[in-house]
């Protein structure tokens, strides 16, 4: 990376030094010296903007364990003498004794024609990448072949329902069913307020959604996303869903725990809605063999003891629904 530094515009050394310590602090390892490193990058530029005037050019390059930072400028030149001044007391002096004591080295070299060239190493790692090199599951991968088009490829809903089946999938073989399920769930919770927005802008609804309307607005985004769900029972304590067509279709089943999207969506919508938040049963699912989903959103959870099976979410001060353990 590279970055033009005019010194001759207030402020414009300290705005660097945040761009570039954002980049190390974005891909270096969080237990390193950022302190230090920071400290490194500001006595440069700080050096460059009391001793030269004009323009100076600052490049980061991060080839190997640590980054290498460079500064060149057009200013009178000087040699490397990382040492405090004689004078303990004296205000300035000591920029470079710091970044040679912070960096793991500094080297100065006075540029052929004039100026100088700083360069310093940084004290950050760059974390060790897992090696991931999973074998190919060739059986049943999606997206399935009778789905390409006639010209050849995949469209895009084939596609970006693979991708969404099988990390479901990918993170339930190699986390476990819990794992996928609070990752699914926490998709939802985002998700499903989105989605409750959109009810609410196109419906010009303001303040707490009746159950009459929760419900519309969950047959409404359903439907809107290929779904089939439908009202069964709408009262002021509870509402019963039925559908008769999974929105991932037949392929759910391989990824059971996608159903926790439809728990946490309704849950989450519902438990924004109550001060008592919202528990979410699922009864019947497509995704393990039934012949359609029946899906029950209890809107006063707390009149009743909790039911075991549900999946519970509260509605916090700060109105943003959180998915509860299944008690």
């Amino acid at each position: 990376m590279e970055w033009f530094l005019d010194t001759r515009v207030a402020g414009s050394g300290s705005d660097l030094r945040h761009q570039v310590m954002d980049y190390l602090q974005r891909h270096g390892d969080p237990a390193d010296d950022f302190a230090g490193a920071e400290i490194t990058i500001s006595e440069l530029l700080s050096n460059v903007e009391r001793h030269t005037e004009g323009v100076a050019w600052v490049s980061l390059t991060w080839s190997g364990t640590n980054p290498l930072l460079s500064v060149q400028d057009l200013g009178p030149g000087f040699d490397l003498q990382a040492a405090l001044p004689e004078d303990h007391l004296s205000v300035g002096g000591r920029g470079l004794f710091l970044a040679d004591r912070l960096s793991r080295g500094l080297a100065v070299r006075r540029r052929s024609h004039r100026g100088s060239h700083v360069s310093a190493t940084l004290p950050v790692n760059r974390p060790t990448a897992a090696d991931l090199d999973p074998p190919r599951h060739r059986i049943d991968a999606l997206p399935a072949p009778d789905e390409a088009r006639p010209d050849g490829g995949f469209g895009r809903e084939p596609f970006l329902r693979a991708l969404v089946v099988q990390l479901a999938a990918s993170v339930e073989e190699q986390r476990g069913p819990d794992a996928a399920e609070a990752a699914v769930a926490q998709v939802g919770i985002d998700v499903g307020g989105s989605m409750e927005n959109e009810y609410r802008a196109a419906a010009e609804v303001v303040g707490h959604l009746s159950a009459q309307q929760l419900a519309e607005c969950y047959v409404r985004l359903k439907h809107a996303i290929d779904g089939a769900f439908y009202v069964i029972e709408v009262s002021d304590d509870r509402i019963v869903l039925g559908n008769d067509r999974c929105p991932f279709g037949d392929v759910v089943t391989r990824a059971p725990s996608l159903c926790r999207m439809t728990s946490s969506v309704f849950g989450g919508i519902a438990a924004a809605n109550r001060d008592d938040g919202a528990a979410v049963l699922l009864e019947e699912r497509i995704a393990v063999g039934d012949p359609g989903c029946r899906v029950v959103i209890d809107l006063a959870p707390g009149s009743h003891a909790p039911n075991p099976a549900a999946h519970h979410y509260r509605s916090p001060a700060a109105g943003t629904p959180v998915a509860e353990p299944s008690r």
